[in-house]
């Protein structure tokens, strides 16, 4: 039986899913031979477009002269707004404020005004900079006081939350705190940047293939730029060098002017932007300012916040709603607060329209929560960890969030107090209050902060999913959904679900690229929820198929139906075994179907926006992290030292994915918190625009020391797929313990007296200044 558990790749207790598995793609991505659209052989007749972009941000286009762009050696074709067919929009809301070119007004630098259709990338990529624009340039707004200042103009309609009496609250509280929060954005800086390649077919037929998330709504996008139904247009992804939330909706721009050129070319038509181009063009992760006021007690116990989350949101609304929705449904964390208000602010602004990016508002709706716990901490003289806890959600009175949703699942406590002990937490403060104390110049911190993730799209409808599962005559299966593979190792978990459920091994499923030609009308792959949707609809599709082999297998071997089981690499009928190979040849030859579609929907989920209530959340997912840090007091410069993480996946798929996404998430994170920082200057032009610019983490960034651990014994309450968790979003926010970490080595030249109030992101410049004011504000 080892042998042939082997033979069929099934783990000997498990089968595939809850195994340890590599990646589908992880060898191909080792040796170079992963293929991604820019690698694809070029077709026929390729010509290559690029875009002419605004050299201002803000302003009146008077004219735009495109004699020299038509000119320039190798250029087939020049499109403007005049040359679209179909609507000149490609915005993700009803508001229809995103035109694939700018006609009249110019709302950003970079906003695209043309493309340029060349034989060669290099010859269109020089030809787009030959244009002559006039404009009537006007003030830019670069960022929210420059927002606010100007009016505070919105991109879209702002959310309230909120519980209880606060201004009673806040009255009767015997202390009260006020305070300001920036909070940085992010670049996402994908590997694989934006990149589309179209090809035109019969009559109004056209395929793309592009680097999305969301390969439906490019289907929509593109149809509806082109002029046509839906059903003439089929998106392919395969798989993307990563997305984080950057390929959600921004990848549309590329593959609707790449559509376009095709269509009116009649000729493939591929769209890849310089490096450069790409980030100046595409949005970020929104940047926040978060103002607050919290009432509270000398025990740290909170009695009340009121919390404003102003971002910069850019020129069109893009998904800033749902972002600043988001951060304020995180804005407690694992945190009850007695009485709550928080409110939006989505602000727009002269830049390029940020977007999703990994936690999707969350994270910065987290960091807040953070700073609340620290300013008690600070002002009572606690520890940070300790008024934490005491102000955790807890039983019946203290499980209800501000958006009305009861904390059911609650196991903050539990994972907090098993990393203390896991990683020593108490004695190593010890030791490193110990040792400031004899280091004038080189400071440690320690923090440990936890996390509490909501997991569904908070736009109820996309929590769906669809798949088709093909089972062939020698019983090897052909797998596809709705879901995109960026990385992440969506696919393979996938493929587990499915191997698992028809007892055969991994190397007899084969992972198909995400088409919208077999599976129509999906859900972005987003919000964590991946694996979750898609692994549940490609089961109801496998069940589908079981139960017909089943009821054919009972009446051909004269058995109940009950009698039949599917074991690995068989199926049990009664007394008899009969390999499963062997079941599938006699189910087609009683012309059985063996193909199924699967669908799945979340259950249980509701959410009224103007109420500000409902259940938005199918479950919560949390963790805990544990940062120790060292700062140099005299240049601002730190290193992570050692980061001990404790992680609920519930019952993981495959906990070598899972734990490959605890440690890319909370690197990502730390960068966001530590080292990227974005810029403009004051003519709305971004500075930090490329590798030299933007700092990104790198190897010898990562935790000298660095501890990851799955939380055991926890399988997810709620029946999901195999009882997991959702695990793409939720560690990226551990990374908040790297800064309260410098946060707490800068304390400690005040004695934790002073509360640092240290901005993310906390470059050594920030981390330098918040020494220089702590330093000064205890008389030292």
């Amino acid at each position: 039986m080892a042998d042939a558990r082997r033979k069929l790749d099934l783990a000997p207790e498990t089968g595939p899913v809850g195994s340890a598995r590599a990646h589908d793609s992880a060898p191909k991505h080792v040796a170079g031979e992963a293929l991604y659209i820019d690698d694809i052989a070029a077709p026929e007749g390729l010509l290559h477009a690029y875009l002419g972009t605004s050299t201002i941000a803000h302003g009146k286009l008077l004219s735009l002269d495109l004699d020299a762009v038509r000119a320039a050696p190798g250029v087939v074709a020049v499109l403007t707004a005049a040359d679209i067919p179909g609507a000149n929009d490609i915005s993700s809301t009803h508001l229809h404020d995103e035109p694939v070119f700018a006609t009249e007004r110019i709302l950003f630098h970079g906003q695209p005004l043309f493309a340029v259709v060349a034989g060669t990338r290099e010859q269109a990529r020089h030809a787009a900079t030959l244009a002559k624009a006039d404009h009537a340039e006007e003030a830019p707004q670069i960022d929210i006081a420059a927002a606010r200042a100007a009016g505070g103009r919105l991109v879209t309609e702002p959310l309230k939350l909120e519980r209880g009496d606060v201004a009673a609250a806040m009255a009767a509280s015997p202390r009260r705190l006020k305070g300001t929060m920036a909070i940085g954005g992010q670049e996402h800086f994908y590997l694989e940047g934006q990149v589309a390649l179209a090809i035109p077919g019969e009559d109004e037929d056209m395929a793309v293939l592009v680097s999305t998330q969301h390969p439906s709504e490019v289907q929509h996008m593109v149809a509806a730029v082109l002029g046509i139904g839906s059903h003439a247009v089929t998106v392919e992804v395969r798989r993307m060098g990563g997305g984080f939330g950057g390929k959600e909706t921004q990848a549309n721009l590329f593959a609707c002017v790449a559509a376009l050129c095709a269509r009116k070319l009649r000729r493939p038509v591929k769209l890849r932007p310089d490096r450069d181009d790409d980030m100046a063009i595409t949005g970020k992760r929104h940047d926040f300012v978060c103002d607050y006021e919290i009432g509270f007690d000398e025990e740290g116990r909170i009695h009340a916040v009121d919390a404003v989350y102003a971002a910069r949101c850019g020129w069109n609304a893009d998904l800033s709603g749902p972002v600043t929705d988001r951060a304020l449904f995180h804005m407690d964390n694992c945190y009850f607060y007695p009485a709550v208000r928080a409110r939006s602010e989505p602000l727009f602004t002269n830049t390029c329209s940020n977007t999703a990016f990994r936690g999707f508002g969350g994270p910065q709706g987290m960091v807040g929560a953070e700073r609340f716990i620290e300013e008690v901490a600070y002002a009572t003289g606690l520890d940070p960890l300790e008024v934490r806890r005491r102000n955790l959600y807890g039983g019946a009175g203290r499980d209800l969030t501000p958006y009305h949703q009861r904390v059911e699942d609650n196991i903050a406590g539990d994972v907090i107090a098993e990393l203390e002990r896991r990683c020593d937490y108490q004695a190593r403060k010890a030791a490193i209050r110990e040792a400031n104390a004899t280091s004038p110049v080189v400071k440690r911190g320690i923090a440990l902060t936890p996390v509490k993730f909501g997991i569904s799209f908070t736009a109820t409808w996309f929590n769906q999913a669809g798949a088709l599962v093909h089972v062939y005559t020698d019983g090897t299966v052909a797998l596809n959904h709705g879901g995109t593979e960026m990385g992440q190792g969506l696919y393979i978990k996938v493929a587990q679900v499915v191997a698992h459920a028809f007892g055969i091994g991994l190397d007899q499923v084969k992972i198909t690229a995400t088409t919208t030609g077999k599976v129509p009308n999906t859900s972005a792959t987003a919000a964590s929820s991946g694996s979750d949707l898609n692994g549940m609809a490609a089961l109801d599709a496998c069940e589908t198929i079981k139960k017909r082999l089943a009821e054919f297998a009972a009446k051909h071997w004269q058995a109940r139906p009950e009698e039949v089981a599917f074991l690995p690499g068989r199926v049990k009928v009664g007394a008899r075994e009969i390999a499963f190979k062997d079941v599938i040849a006699a189910a087609y030859m009683a012309r059985v179907q063996l193909s199924a579609t699967g669908f799945y929907a979340t259950p249980n989920i509701h959410w009224d926006r103007k109420a500000g209530r409902g259940h938005p959340f199918y479950y919560f997912a949390y963790g805990a992290a544990a940062a120790e840090v060292a700062i140099d007091t005299l240049t601002g410069e730190y290193k992570v030292e050692r980061v001990d993480i404790l992680h609920d996946c519930g019952q993981s798929l495959n906990p070598a994915i899972d734990k490959g996404q605890i440690e890319g998430g909370f690197v990502q994170g730390m960068g966001w918190l530590t080292t990227e920082e974005l810029v403009w200057d004051r003519k709305g032009r971004l500075l930090t625009h490329a590798p030299s610019t933007y700092k990104i983490p790198v190897a010898s960034d990562r935790p000298r020391i660095f501890n990851v651990h799955l939380l055991e014994n926890a399988p997810n309450r709620e029946p999901t797929i195999h009882r997991s968790k959702a695990v793409g979003e939720p560690p990226l926010m551990l990374a908040i313990s790297v800064l309260q970490a410098l946060s707490d080595a800068v304390a400690s030249v005040g004695d934790h007296r002073i509360c640092p109030r240290l901005d993310a992101p906390a470059t050594p410049e920030r981390v330098l200044d918040a020494v220089e004011r702590v330093r000064a504000e205890a008389g030292r």
